[in-house]
């Protein structure tokens, strides 16, 4: 019990960390000012309009939690009796991951590309870390993102393959993008959905097949034990011994 206990604190704290490496890719895209990655297109033109007066002024990252908590909403509409309790948990998942973002873009403040070459370096590196995050959550095995989430309750039910619906659902939320922009500002906003984030269609998709085939050492890390379990319960030996002084 306690070996399935720590595996399960230590799954999900590397779980964590995926997470914030895939906000940090996100924050960095946002940053390059050539178009958002896919899953922050909405938020971030939200977050935009908020700022202007045009709705309610939130965060990225809390539009972010509204955005998933619609896609979970989604999935039970879709899947019905079939839809499973245990992913609900895909709420926590997207509260920390809208916490992330915010915090990832606190932490690219400093990042102010102002040539043409310094925004595509910004939006290459940004899809690339994006990637890796991605392929790094993948690995741990935990309950999806409800950005992935919805997507496989459409395959499910509908019999696709979750690729074609993954493309789809991705392409309904640039279009839905789109339509904000206009409805908001009455025109594209380019540094929001721009040829940044087409290339973040692609290049991010490119990036976790490249990594899953090379994530040997990150599936070592994730079964990592013996170390961790000594620390653990050393950390509790001196707690409970300071107690008895």
């Amino acid at each position: 019990m306690k070996e399935k206990a720590i595996s399960f604190c230590w799954q999900h704290l590397l779980l964590l960390f995926s997470l914030f490496v895939m906000t940090l890719g996100v924050a960095v895209c946002v940053r390059s000012q050539l178009g958002s990655s896919v899953i922050s297109v909405l938020p971030y033109v939200f977050e935009t309009a908020g700022s202007y007066g045009k709705t309610t002024a939130l965060t990225i990252g809390q539009y972010t939690y509204i955005m998933n908590f619609l896609l979970v909403f989604g999935q039970i509409l879709v899947l019905r009796r079939r839809f499973e309790f245990v992913q609900l948990f895909q709420l926590v998942i997207g509260f920390v991951f809208g916490t992330l973002i915010d915090a990832s873009m606190s932490l690219t403040t400093w990042l102010v590309p102002a040539t043409l070459w310094q925004k595509v370096a910004a939006q290459l590196a940004g899809c690339m870390i994006l990637g890796v995050g991605i392929a790094m959550e993948v690995c741990c095995g935990s309950v999806t993102m409800p950005g992935e989430g919805f997507p496989v309750a459409v395959s499910r039910v509908s019999g696709i393959e979750f690729p074609k619906v993954k493309i789809v659902v991705d392409v309904t939320l640039v279009a839905c993008g789109i339509v904000a922009c206009y409805g908001f500002f009455g025109a594209w906003q380019w540094h929001i959905i721009g040829v940044g984030t087409l290339l973040a269609m692609f290049l991010v998709g490119a990036v976790v097949r490249f990594m899953g085939l090379r994530m040997g050492w990150f599936r070592q890390l994730l079964a990592y034990r013996p170390g961790f379990r000594r620390y653990v319960y050393g950390l509790a030996r001196f707690i409970y011994l300071r107690k008895e002084e």
